[in-house]
């Protein structure tokens, strides 16, 4: 089955957000929602969210799944904004848990913040599926870039979030704390191993060198065969190589600190204060 995708494109992130629709009825999912951020003022704006709202009620569209790659370091997820205009679930990897733990201690959360991933409605572990309508969804675990990252394979679309991007662009950075570029290289293998023509779709574009439009879709067999880092069959040593080399010279996210935050609850931010204030926290030289 070939679903019908519609991408959404945040210019202040880079981020595509995915609209996938089952091609012989309503019921559709949303991959990688975008909650618009301003880290200076600490404001936020639903204009991304909100553009998917308006395409899924001009099309009368039935919203079964909000579906979460990973846990995003580089924005805002809007799941729960979303269920609560459109309905449908909210699932991540189940891996989750080891995020949540780990970052839970970095932003000292203490133990009322819980760490079993009940934030989400789904948990998905490897070989798991699911339906969206008529449409067939599988579950790859694809760890690296972080250890709860999931590509949803639809039908002929696999979507892989930051596991790899466009081919000349290449692969995600894997220093994030639970990251691993051995992980990574494994990952890309997986997704790689899928059919030729499966259609892929990214979950960011930064326009490599030379490249004038943004773009998210390719396909597996030009991955395998054009892709910067790991096409043409690169060996994992030389892969993990360069990948920790390059990593090495890499800044933080601009808006790591609220996206960990807010994301390791599913979208939500965290609890307000006795005077129903809500703070984020700066953890120093704690990143």
């Amino acid at each position: 089955m070939t679903p019908i995708v519609t991408g959404f494109f945040d210019d202040a992130t880079n981020t595509i957000s995915y609209l996938v629709q089952d091609p012989s009825g309503r019921a559709c999912a949303i991959v990688d929602s975008v909650l618009d951020f301003d880290y200076a003022s600490g404001r936020t704006d639903t204009r991304s969210a909100d553009s998917i709202i308006a395409h899924v009620k001009e099309h009368d569209l039935d919203v079964q799944w909000l579906l979460e790659s990973h846990v995003h370091a580089d924005h805002l997820s809007a799941a729960p904004y979303l269920q609560e205009a459109l309905g449908g679930k909210i699932g991540i990897g189940d891996r989750i848990q080891v995020v949540q733990d780990t970052f839970g201690k970095v932003f000292n959360e203490g133990t009322e913040f819980q760490r079993d991933g009940s934030q989400f409605d789904k948990l998905f572990t490897e070989g798991d599926s699911f339906h969206i309508g008529q449409m067939r969804a599988d579950v790859l675990h694809t760890p690296g870039h972080t250890p709860a990252c999931l590509t949803y394979v639809i039908g002929d679309a696999a979507f892989v979030g930051d596991t790899l991007f466009m081919p000349d662009f290449g692969t995600a950075r894997c220093d994030f704390p639970g990251g691993s570029s051995n992980q990574l290289y494994d990952s890309v293998q997986k997704i790689l191993a899928l059919p030729d023509e499966t259609r892929i779709f990214v979950g960011h574009d930064y326009k490599a060198p030379g490249r004038e439009e943004y773009a998210w879709e390719t396909t597996v067999g030009e991955q395998k065969a054009r892709n910067v880092h790991v096409g043409q069959g690169k060996s994992k040593d030389a892969f993990v190589e360069m990948r920790d080399a390059r990593d090495a010279t890499l800044s933080m996210p601009k808006l790591i600190i609220p996206s960990l935050q807010v994301n390791m609850r599913a979208g939500q931010m965290p609890p307000e204060d006795d005077d129903g204030k809500v703070f984020l926290k700066v953890p120093v030289n704690g990143l």
